[in-house]
């Protein structure tokens, strides 16, 4: 058997972007540092919202297969290599907005059975044996129903990867704290004159936005500040990333902070009794 890695991250997301957004830095870092970063994506976006005019055209499976094109490039930007989908491009159809028919296709991930697409991800899990696994909270963030699942079947696979042999030592949601939030927003409203953006998100448009005691792990990723932007402009048919890096849009054409140091719950694994600032902290020795 392939030596792996002492380090062993893996990230479960519903669409292509998501990643970046949530822990691009997090992501350039820890590949930066050797260790072995993974991420299984649950579909291809084949319904999401197209921002440029010049790629509106794309839709279904041409939209999803550029996206997929977006993604390599993205990953390129953060240094990382090892990216999957679950079950093999395609297996998983996008499920649009929670509440509408499209929620409905059988084809849809939201559709998906449970226990069958955990399979496919504790496959991968007992394959990478990951230390730390990072995936969505209950609500999945803010409530789209392909991240709503993606939390279903990150968690399921954790327990069959146990059953099976491998238990991961460390489970975090992607957070972000309350203060920080405010402190950002506040900041952005100040500089979206000069900004492309004429309007601003609220903090309850972040998702993942917790109470500051929830907090239990911060990751500086500042160093991989571009590696993060270079890896959201990538995303374009999502994401437009504001000039200075410091801000972006999405569909809704409301600004947001562009967070550089990336903020985690631990859910699964001993609590620490203060702030961490390494995913990683108490693993040492799981081989």
């Amino acid at each position: 058997m392939t030596e792996l890695p002492d380090r062993r991250l893996l990230l479960v997301h519903a669409h292509p972007d998501d990643e970046s957004i949530n822990n691009g830095a997090t992501m350039a870092r820890y590949a930066a540092e050797g260790a072995r970063v993974t991420l299984v994506t649950c579909t291809l976006g084949e319904r999401g919202e197209v921002i440029p005019p010049h790629l509106r055209h794309l839709t279904g499976a041409a939209l999803g297969e550029h996206r997929l094109r977006e993604l390599t490039d993205a990953m390129a930007a953060l240094g990382v290599g090892d990216f999957r989908l679950l079950g093999g491009a395609g297996r998983y159809g996008d499920s649009g907005m929670m509440g509408v028919p499209d929620n409905d296709d059988p084809a849809c991930f939201w559709q998906a059975d449970v226990d069958e697409a955990a399979a496919a991800l504790a496959e991968v899990i007992l394959e990478v044996r990951p230390q730390v696994v990072v995936a969505y909270d209950e609500q999945g963030g803010y409530g789209h129903p392909d991240h709503v699942q993606a939390h279903r079947v990150a968690l399921r696979a954790v327990d069959l990867a146990a059953e099976a042999g491998w238990t991961v030592p460390k489970v975090y949601y992607n957070r972000v704290p309350r203060s920080v939030a405010e402190a950002a927003f506040a900041r952005l409203r100040e500089e979206l004159p000069a900004l492309p953006f004429t309007r601003s998100a609220a903090v309850t448009d972040v998702p993942g936005v917790v109470d500051d005691e929830r907090i239990t792990t911060a990751v500086d990723g500042a160093a991989y500040a571009a590696a993060k932007t270079a890896a959201m402009r990538a995303h374009a048919t999502q994401i437009e990333v504001a000039p200075d890096g410091r801000s972006f849009v999405l569909s809704n054409e409301l600004a947001q902070p562009l967070f550089t140091t990336e903020y985690y719950e631990l859910v699964r694994g001993t609590r620490p009794q203060e702030r961490e600032s390494d995913l990683f902290a108490g693993t040492e020795g799981v081989a």
